[in-house]
């Protein structure tokens, strides 16, 4: 029992994290010891898996999908969705520099421990480190949003890019939906709508997109641990800069009326007052938080678990 309590309250940071600007699930997904488990779960819904559910043999498709575990966590992540966003939401309007400083520390601090996990440091996993840097950085500061496309392969593809994007540490899907030009569309208009001829090849795309690339990332974290590894600390570390506190927003405003965050332009402080100084101290305080977590789970075997 307590096993899936610890998988519970991991799938809450998955979610909590899926609500917070810029951030990925799949970065906390990674921190707490799950991400390579949830692939390798996702991976296993193929032809055997569809062969026991249609004759109706539910355990043994339990046990072949993994299905406790994966219900466990995205349980925990649908709650952490519903029951914290108003608070987070909340709490981003009050005292957005506080909760950007405190993020950035548990972030930050994350990339380090994750790049912990590498066994052996040689020139290509810090050239994959980097380049993963260099790639989120890049994705998150320089892209311009493309414009709309309603076309069904492009929405196919959107959905497959977007669902990979929310499980790939360091990447946002709903802000890579804004790269490509189909936030407005897929986000707003065909929810609020239940337009399916945009919600049908979008849900194609993320299903299939997911199966997949689960694959490629369990054959990937299979063959070459280190360097992908190496990457993805890398992809966390590149998306740091979206929670640097000292920043104003760029805002675009959609037909429907709804505004959407889609850059950012940074600063440094000119002068240290008692906000600066706070901001730091919550900098610490997030980087303090996942130094705790990591040493207890560490000294427990928590992150082990299967």
């Amino acid at each position: 029992m307590n096993k899936y309590i610890i998988l519970f309250l991991k799938g809450l940071g998955i979610g909590v994290a899926n609500i917070i600007p810029g951030v990925s699930g799949g970065t906390i997904a990674l921190i707490t010891g799950i991400f390579e488990e949830i692939i390798n779960s996702i991976k296993l819904f193929d032809l055997t898996a569809l062969y026991l559910l249609r004759k109706g043999r539910l355990r043994s498709f339990a046990g072949h999908t993994n299905l406790y575990f994966l219900a466990t966590v995205f349980g925990g992540a649908a709650c952490g969705i519903f029951a914290l966003s108003f608070v987070l939401g909340s709490l981003f309007e009050k005292y957005p520099k506080f909760i950007w400083s405190f993020f950035l520390g548990l972030i930050a601090a994350s990339a380090f421990f994750v790049a912990k996990k590498i066994l052996k440091w040689d020139l290509g996993t810090l050239f994959s480190m980097i380049t993963g840097t260099a790639t989120a950085f890049v994705i998150i500061n320089f892209l311009d949003p493309a414009s709309e496309n309603s076309s069904y392969i492009y929405l196919f593809i959107c959905g497959i890019v977007a669902t990979c994007s929310m499980i790939l540490p360091g990447l946002s899907g709903s802000f890579v939906l804004i790269l490509m030009g189909n936030y407005e569309l897929v986000m707003i208009h065909s929810v609020k709508n239940l337009d399916f001829h945009v919600l049908i090849p979008v849900i194609a795309g993320a299903v299939s997109g997911l199966i997949a690339f689960s694959h490629f990332l369990s054959w990937v974290f299979r063959k070459y641990h280190d360097l992908t590894i190496a990457v993805l600390s890398g992809f966390i570390l590149g998306s740091v800069s979206l929670l640097w506190p000292w920043k104003t927003e760029v805002i675009e405003t959609f037909s429907t009326g709804k505004e959407k965050v889609v850059g950012y332009n940074w600063y440094i402080p000119s002068s240290f007052s008692t906000e600066e100084f706070l901001s730091v101290l919550f900098i610490i305080s997030g980087i303090l938080v996942i130094w705790l977590l990591e040493n207890k789970m560490d000294h427990k075997g928590v992150s082990s678990i299967k």
